[in-house]
């Protein structure tokens, strides 16, 4: 099959290092139903492959700058025009966690920042992002806020959607997108979605052909170039998510665009940083795809 070019926003290389945490397990378990390929660390020769496969033109892996790695730094080193990086702040250290993050995007192919509240308990809205979302708009970063229920068993009101409603309202420059979907409050996702210019959605963590309705029918009307395509891989794999993305249904601009165009107008567009250029800048050219074009 002749899989047209995608994004994938949502890599995991170093699930084997997450073997020993409780939750982890459980998600393994009691959600996914893993088998024994759900814990394991990932080479970028392997995960080039795995692109190359499923005709994935880039991808981001997560960098946790609470955890540093050093050798997740190798993938984007190795491969600089493929793959980039997903950072994880360290919020509790406040502004010093801030300046790491800026001087890493200084240094490194940085597309996004990336926050899952349920980790903390901490709702998005809470003053304790404040400097986050200020810091990433003066640096032009998009920031990923994970929302919906979460497969860890831990709870997971803090990642209602409606928790964005007043961080759209306050910080209407920042480009922020809900990870993981948004189930079960896929309405008011959508609502929001259509409400504010600069909110969208990535699919990673939620097979395809599990997208609810109201999903697809926002993709194919109001909500074109809002939406975008991940896997969660190896979590969801994918293989499985380029597969399912081309049963969808859509018509072949809609899944460009889903799979492409948005991820690479968000993520990859013209940047405006107020304390100039980042490492990214040489690999944004400002040109969209056609399909976000149409």
């Amino acid at each position: 099959m002749n899989y047209k070019k995608s994004i994938d926003p949502w890599v995991n290389v170093n699930m084997g290092d997450a073997a020993d945490v409780p939750y982890m397990q459980a998600v393994k378990n009691d959600y996914f139903k893993g088998d024994d390929s759900f814990f394991r660390n990932i080479s970028p020769e392997e995960l080039i492959a795995e692109m190359d496969r499923y005709n994935v033109e880039k991808s981001l892996v997560t960098y946790n700058l609470q955890e540093p790695k050093e050798w997740i730094l190798e993938f984007s080193e190795k491969y600089p025009q493929r793959i980039f990086l997903a950072v994880v702040p360290d919020l509790a250290a406040g502004m010093r966690g801030l300046w790491e993050l800026e001087a890493l995007a200084r240094d490194v192919p940085v597309a996004m920042a990336r926050v899952a509240p349920f980790q903390s308990g901490i709702a998005p809205n809470d003053p304790l992002y404040y400097p986050l979302y200020t810091k990433c708009v003066e640096l032009d970063l998009p920031v990923g806020i994970n929302t919906g229920i979460c497969g860890p068993p831990m709870p997971s009101e803090c990642q209602n959607p409606m928790h964005l409603d007043k961080v759209c309202h306050h910080f209407k420059e920042l480009k922020l997108i809900m990870q993981h979907g948004a189930d079960p409050w896929w309405d008011f996702a959508i609502r929001l979605m259509i409400k504010y210019r600069n909110l969208y959605m990535m699919t990673s963590a939620y097979a395809p052909r599990h997208f609810p309705q109201s999903l697809l029918h926002f993709m194919k009307t109001r909500g074109r170039g809002k939406v975008m395509f991940a896997s969660d891989h190896p979590v969801l794999s994918i293989e499985r998510c380029v597969k399912e993305a081309h049963t969808l249904g859509l018509e072949d601009v809609l899944l460009e665009e889903f799979l492409f165009g948005t991820a690479q107008s968000v993520l990859f567009g013209t940047r405006s940083s107020r304390y100039g250029s980042l490492a990214i800048d040489q690999y944004t050219t400002g040109h969209h795809s056609e399909a976000v074009l149409a």
